[in-house]
């Protein structure tokens, strides 16, 4: 039996959300353009227009975010890219960042 003078203490957890990393795709002269869209559609998710317009964004600047991830996430897609890009002879720089 409870206690009419019994106070019920309610707590709040507030969660607390990872740090988000946005995974940069910067410009070279020397990858070529399909590649980049292929990275895009094949690491990132990206569908092909998507993926071209951010090609055209990395080509006409210095850079374009493929996307923003929880830190290992985003770390893991840029080491993916590296990787493959690598493995067919471009020098694709790509790397995580926090926000």
């Amino acid at each position: 039996m409870a206690n009419k003078g019994q106070i019920k203490e309610q707590t709040k957890t507030k969660l607390k959300l990872p740090k988000q990393y946005q995974v940069l795709i910067y410009n070279d002269d020397f990858t070529p353009m399909d590649f980049v869209v292929e990275v895009l559609m094949q690491i990132f998710d990206k569908d092909e227009a998507t993926a071209v317009t951010l090609m055209l964004s990395v080509h006409k600047g210095n850079y374009a975010v493929a996307g923003v991830y929880p830190r290992d996430l985003a770390q893991t897609k840029a080491a993916e890219a590296v990787k493959w890009a690598r493995e067919e002879g471009y020098p694709l720089k790509v790397e995580a960042v926090c926000q």
